[in-house]
């Protein structure tokens, strides 16, 4: 890429200024709305002491992690927008793909951790304190942010060992890894096997997420000690957060 930069949209983005500028104001009133709610489960999380619990616990990681991952592509381009400066440097393309790779892949993690939390609550009660501890819950935690950091330093490293020879100009809002492939030059093999495994582990959190529910309605639904509205709302911040997350990454794309 000339000089270590790149561009981030199309040909036609400085014609279509004034529209863009007026097409980032919800886009930034739609951030901040995401922020003020993120931050707010954080405190409430945080400040009362009957939520010190796994669920919430967990629910104030992705509240963090949902933070980052919208503040690594909806701000700058939505300044992009306003200022007509679409360069980025390679290190701060390289940065954002494994931010968001990391993002991504840690909130799904969390996301199969509140799914197991919520079985183990609901399935087996008597077990759930010595089950899901505090120790526990750390470590957990500990380990999805590791799986994310290895597997966002593998896509970022394997993807930013490649030489680009083609058209600085990546034709989208944010750099992505299929958008640098196009313009390299190089065997993109490897990447592009890496980018199928991405849709495996997504459905294979999405298929554990749903087995759990399965187990869970089918226990909720057999045992008449188990009260459905308890059950409900035992699980009603997970099945919430799912749905914001399906929202947010169609609001993204």
């Amino acid at each position: 890429m000339k000089k270590g930069q790149s561009l981030l949209g199309s040909s036609s983005y400085v014609n279509q200024k004034k529209k863009e500028i007026q097409s980032s104001q919800p886009k930034f009133a739609e951030h901040d709305q995401f922020h003020h709610g993120n931050l707010l489960i954080i405190t409430v999380t945080a400040a009362d002491q009957n939520l010190h619990t796994p669920m919430y616990f967990f629910l104030r990681n992705l509240s963090i992690m949902d933070m980052c991952f919208i503040s690594i592509i909806v701000p700058n381009a939505c300044v992009n927008s306003i200022t007509g400066n679409r360069a980025i440097s390679l290190a701060g393309c390289a940065t954002q793909i494994f931010l968001i790779i990391l993002s991504a892949c840690v909130e799904l993690l969390c996301l199969s951790i509140m799914a197991w939390d919520c079985y183990v609550a609901i399935c087996q009660p008597l077990q759930y304190p010595v089950i899901m501890n505090a120790q526990y819950c750390v470590c957990v935690t500990l380990a999805s942010l590791l799986s994310g950091l290895v597997y966002a330093g593998v896509h970022t490293g394997n993807t930013f060992q490649l030489f680009f020879c083609q058209s600085n100009v990546v034709h989208q809002f944010f750099c992505d890894v299929p958008s640098l492939l196009r313009l390299s030059c190089s065997d993109t093999t490897i990447n592009t096997v890496l980018i199928l495994v991405s849709p495996v582990v997504l459905c294979g959190g999405c298929i554990f997420i749903t087995m759990s529910y399965i187990r869970i309605f089918s226990t909720v639904l057999k045992s008449p000690n188990i009260a459905p509205g308890k059950a409900f709302s035992t699980c009603t911040p997970h099945i919430l957060w799912c749905l914001s997350s399906s929202v947010l990454g169609q609001w993204c794309t």
